[in-house]
C-alpha cells in the first residue's frame, strides 16, 4: 500500500482558504444508523466557521426531507447525485434534479424492472427499506436489516450493469441508475448551482469525508480525502483509497475531523 494513503488524520493539511466539507451520511455520520446530537453539533460549528457542509448520500431524496430541514446544511445531494434539497429564502425545501421530468419517469419505469429481475434471481435480494422514496435509483439492502454474502452483491451489481445502469456498492445497499451522475458530478454540480463555484477548480479547498466502495470515485479526485475507521471493512474492494483515515469510526470519526478542521481555521 502506497504511503500516500491512509495516514493518520493529524497528517491531513489544512487550508486556510478552505470551503467546506463534503460527506457521506450512512457510517460517516450515522452510528448504529442514528445521526447522534454531537454529530450535528460538529456539523454546526463548521458552519459557524463559515465553512460550507454538504452531505452526498446515496439515500433516496424522500429519506433525506427530515434531515434537510433540521440539520445546519446548505443542501443535501441524494440518489448518488441525481437530486438535490436545499432551503429556499423562505425556509422552504426545494428540490432540484440533474435530469428533466420525462427523462426520469422514463428511467423509473425502467429501473423498477431491474429491480424486480434482480429480486427474482438473487436468492436473499430485497429492495431496500428506503425504496419508496426514491425517484432516480433503486436499492438494495445488503448490510442495514439484512447479511449478503459478497457473491450475491456481485451479482445484483452485475445484473444492474447488464441493463445499462451504474451500480455502485455502500456501506447498507446496491444501487443502482441510469444516467451520468454519481457523487463526484453531484458535487460538482451542486458548487455550481448553489456557490457559483468550480469545484474542480478548487479541488484543493475541499474536504471529502466518507467510508465505503461508493465514496471511491470522491477519494480519487479529492486531494483532501478522509475515510472514518470503518473504511478498513471496504479496503480490499477499495481501487481508490482516502489519503487520510480517523482514528474513531463513524459519527465519531466525523466529528474528529471537525475538530481537526477548526484548530487550524484563523
Amino acid at each position: 500500500m502506497s504511503q500516500e494513503f491512509l495516514r493518520p488524520l493529524s497528517e491531513l493539511p489544512v487550508p486556510q482558504n478552505l470551503l467546506g466539507v463534503l460527506t457521506d451520511i450512512d457510517d460517516t455520520l450515522t452510528t448504529e444508523g442514528v445521526v447522534p446530537e454531537h454529530v450535528v453539533a460538529a456539523i454546526a460549528r463548521l458552519k459557524d466557521a463559515g465553512l460550507k457542509v454538504v452531505p452526498i448520500t446515496g439515500r433516496p431524496v424522500g429519506w433525506s426531507v427530515p434531515f434537510a430541514s433540521a440539520w445546519p446544511v446548505d443542501a443535501i445531494v441524494a440518489e448518488n447525485g441525481a437530486v438535490a434539497l436545499k432551503k429556499n429564502a423562505l425556509g422552504v425545501l426545494d428540490k432540484l434534479y440533474q435530469q428533466d421530468d420525462a427523462t426520469r419517469s422514463a428511467n423509473f419505469a425502467r429501473m423498477q424492472q431491474v429491480l424486480a429481475e434482480v429480486e427474482s434471481r438473487v436468492p436473499g435480494a430485497n429492495r431496500a427499506t428506503d425504496s419508496a422514496g426514491r425517484e432516480c435509483d433503486i436499492a438494495v439492502d445488503h448490510s442495514e436489516f439484512t447479511q449478503m454474502p459478497q457473491a450475491d452483491i456481485e451479482a445484483c451489481v452485475a445484473i444492474m450493469k447488464a441493463a445499462g445502469m451504474n451500480a455502485t456498492v455502500s456501506s447498507i445497499h446496491i444501487n443502482g441508475w441510469f444516467g451520468e451522475h454519481n457523487k463526484l458530478e453531484g458535487a460538482r454540480w451542486i458548487a455550481r448551482a448553489l456557490f457559483d463555484i468550480d469545484l474542480d477548480a478548487t479541488l484543493e479547498r475541499w474536504i471529502y469525508i466518507g467510508d465505503s466502495t461508493n465514496d471511491q470515485l470522491m477519494f480519487e479526485h479529492m486531494p483532501h480525502s478522509v475515510g472514518v475507521a470503518n473504511i478498513a471493512r471496504f479496503e480490499p474492494q477499495l481501487k481508490h483509497l482516502p489519503r487520510y483515515v480517523t482514528q474513531a469510526e463513524r459519527g465519531d470519526g466525523f466529528v474528529q475531523l471537525a475538530d481537526h478542521l477548526l484548530s487550524q481555521q484563523k
